[in-house]
């Protein structure tokens, strides 16, 4: 009897045990690149215990993040929210750092639109807003909003004009292919396109996306203010009306071509050479003409390039891939995919 009760025991203790294993497995996220040219494709990388999960409900916690471009395919714990300090951002007035790892200014001019990425088969522009005070030569600006041409549709989200900040209340405005676009506040919120290749996720409830066009780029947003410190050490002399809300942005290219333009894209072309000089506090680069375009959503630009059926698109030996996640289980064609 008493061989039979100890036998009993120990089989109920292995099945806890079990569980409790399971349970753990489960809580954990493996992930693969399957974007062309990975050099991590195929192999899935199991997330670190301090982030195990690749995708969570507080926007302030750290997620699991691998660079599919790395060739020790390492995950990492990363805030999901756009690096002003990091190749392929725009922020500020606007300062961009290039896919060379170049800082430099682009101011264009308040209320006009200029091609930031163009290439066969991906339009990206930005709307400039600002100022000139009295006694400057130029505008202040910053990016308050992005029009985004992708197939044969049309994406637009832009920051909402404010006279002074609130963060309790959400600033930003989604369009697509002509029409408003209403995401629901919250935290993990998704939406996704008709065809499935646009992808928008509220990282918190409010303020702060990240949009995925399908193999082809990853864009991290933040709405922001010009704050009153901000104002104080460059004195931009911003009017009591408006506080010039505005977008921070990282993106991140999974394709491009080796002929890519824009005033962002020419950086990640094999042959670009930067023209910002080394050592300069604020190296500025021109080229307004070459890249304004007439509207928010219009590829017209001397330099643009896009074409909806993305003819003549060749993969450039420079494929920025970034750092990925695959949230909320397997992809949808994401180039990414998960398991637990």
């Amino acid at each position: 009897m008493k061989i039979l009760i100890s036998s009993s025991i120990l089989v109920v203790l292995l099945a806890f045990i079990s569980g409790i294993i399971l349970q753990a497995n489960a809580a954990v996220e493996y992930f693969s690149c399957n974007y062309p040219g990975s050099r991590c494709s195929g192999k899935y990388v199991k997330c670190p215990d301090e982030c195990p999960s690749t995708s969570s409900e507080n926007p302030k916690a750290k997620v699991c993040y691998v660079n599919c471009n790395s060739p020790h395919c390492k995950p990492e714990c990363k805030r999901r929210k756009a690096d002003c300090n990091t190749p392929g951002s725009a922020c500020y007035d606007p300062r961009f750092i290039g896919g060379d790892g170049v800082v430099f200014y682009f101011h264009g001019k308040s209320n006009e639109h200029f091609s930031l990425v163009s290439d066969s088969n991906l339009q990206i522009n930005g709307r400039f807003v600002g100022h000139r005070p009295a006694g400057r030569t130029r505008d202040f600006t910053w990016i308050q909003a992005l029009g985004i041409l992708f197939n044969s549709y049309t994406f637009s989200l832009e920051a909402t004009k404010a006279a002074t900040w609130d963060s309790e209340v959400d600033h930003l405005k989604f369009t697509y292919s002509g029409q408003e676009l209403v995401i629901p506040e919250g935290s993990l919120s998704i939406w996704y396109s008709p065809e499935k290749d646009i992808k928008v996720e509220r990282v918190s409830s409010k303020n702060r996306v990240i949009v995925t066009l399908k193999d082809t780029a990853e864009i991290l947003v933040n709405v922001v203010p010009v704050t009153k410190e901000d104002d104080r050490i460059h004195n931009y002399q911003v009017p009591a009306n408006d506080c010039f809300v505005h977008l921070e942005v990282q993106f991140r290219f999974f394709n491009l071509s080796p002929k890519i333009d824009g005033v962002l894209g020419r950086t990640y072309r094999p042959d670009f050479e930067n023209p910002a000089k080394p050592g300069v506090a604020m190296p500025v680069l021109g080229g307004e003409e070459k890249y304004r375009t007439p509207s928010l959503l219009s590829a017209e630009c001397q330099s643009c390039i896009f074409s909806q059926d993305g003819s003549d698109q060749k993969i450039s030996s420079v494929i920025d891939f970034g750092t990925l996640d695959c949230t909320r289980g397997a992809s949808i064609g994401y180039g990414i995919v998960c398991r637990k």
